[in-house]
């Protein structure tokens, strides 16, 4: 279910966190604001207040003044999107979601990139119904509950949503967004209570860690914050939302993330014969670095041709694995810490590269390779991994990738 409610700091923040152009942009509402447009300072009070039905018009007005104002469409689109929920007639939802993305899509166009327009784009073209639960009774007491959410009649919201999870204790969205509600009434101890109850029905979903990392960065606790936007991450990496969330925390504490990016300068391709490829990039100078990728391309071509078909003797098709990064990044370092005069030599390797022999020796390639270089084929090995070696992935992400506070301090 596609969710984003959050109070007014939180969405000026995500918005400037979004924006590379994001503040001047929000300046200007401001500006315009305080030189008496009165439409737009009622439509933002509304807005903020979670009001968005009484918002909406006041925001397609706005956009009508503001053709090129990508804040005024991205709040006319979320207000129009939180409507649809208040309407009994499914086809009248469906086209007035279709709109609101339709007016998302617009907003893209003028520059808009928040993680609040995202929601939106990934809504269905054709608008249609989410679903909350198999069950109809289930499903038409959530429905009721957003309608008051939408609203802004949150504690008609929250009743519905608790009448919802006693009907279904495993319905995560139910005590999700009883969390949701607390958060905008913010009674954040509450809300993070809420959050923990959706983690314990499934915790392998990010949104709860992510909210409840918002609830905690509401109440100064921003050290408990980073555990929780960390835990978003292990429970799905592949998803870009709690990666902004994590950025917005690392900007407001002016830290950076230490994110590896270890550019392939080797391909190598297995057809269906299994014959192998390797093509090295014709630019890498003739040192320890030709070396390096000359290895890895050789221990991925001789995993395919020796090793995969013992390892998965089951699989049709050769794919890309995470024991196969393991194999041919371990061979590289191998090979380099081999060579004469290694240290001498080792300050002229890629930076990339000496960052993955500081993470091998720290024992973190396994979830780094899942992190930072899983391809569609390596993510298919990342919930196996995650299974047996969770705090694993937990210790490189806090250990390595994520600044702590003390020490951006020091």
């Amino acid at each position: 279910m596609l969710r984003y409610s959050r109070s007014a700091a939180f969405l000026l923040f995500f918005l400037l966190a979004g924006h590379p152009c994001a503040f001047r942009l929000w300046a200007q509402t401001t500006e315009k604001a305080t030189k008496g447009d009165v439409d737009r300072s009622q439509a933002e009070d509304l807005y903020q207040q979670g009001k968005f039905v009484d918002a909406m018009p006041l925001f397609e007005k706005l956009v009508a003044d503001h053709p090129t104002d990508l804040v005024v469409h991205e709040r006319w689109g979320w207000c129009m999107f939180q409507y649809a929920s208040t309407l009994s007639d499914p086809e009248q939802r469906k086209k007035v979601r279709a709109r609101a993305r339709a007016i998302a899509v617009e907003a893209k166009g003028l520059g808009d990139t928040s993680a609040l327009l995202q929601v939106m784009l990934d809504l269905p073209e054709d608008g249609s119904d989410p679903k909350f639960s198999d069950r109809k009774e289930v499903d038409e007491v959530m429905r009721e509950a957003e309608a008051h959410y939408a609203r802004g009649e949150l504690d008609h919201a929250r009743e519905g949503y608790l009448r919802a999870l006693m009907l279904d204790p495993t319905n995560y969205e139910a005590a999700l967004f009883i969390g949701d509600v607390y958060f905008k009434q913010h009674l954040n101890g509450s809300a993070g209570e809420w959050f923990a109850r959706a983690i314990q029905i499934d915790a392998n979903r990010e949104t709860a860690y992510r909210y409840w990392g918002d609830a905690l960065v509401a109440m100064d606790r921003d050290d408990d914050a980073r555990a929780k936007y960390i835990e978003a991450i292990i429970a799905e990496p592949f998803n870009n939302r709690p990666w902004q969330a994590l950025g917005a925390w690392a900007q407001r504490h002016k830290v950076s993330l230490n994110y590896v990016r270890l550019k392939d300068r080797v391909t190598v391709k297995i057809d269906d014969n299994k014959n192998v490829t390797m093509t090295l990039d014709n630019t890498l100078p003739k040192d320890a670095n030709l070396t390096a990728w000359t290895t890895y391309g050789i221990g991925r071509a001789g995993w395919h041709t020796e090793k995969f078909e013992k390892e998965f003797p089951n699989v049709p098709r050769s794919r890309r694995t995470l024991q196969e990064e393991v194999h041919a990044l371990g061979l590289m370092i191998t090979v380099l810490k081999e060579l004469k005069e290694y240290e001498k030599t080792r300050k002229d390797l890629d930076p990339a590269i000496q960052s993955v022999i500081k993470i091998q020796e720290l024992g973190f390639l396994e979830p780094f390779i899942l992190i930072n270089r899983a391809d569609k084929d390596i993510a298919q090995d990342y919930e196996p991994y995650r299974a047996v070696n969770r705090d694993t992935i937990r210790r490189y992400l806090d250990e390595f990738v994520v600044p702590k506070l003390k020490d951006a301090t020091n």
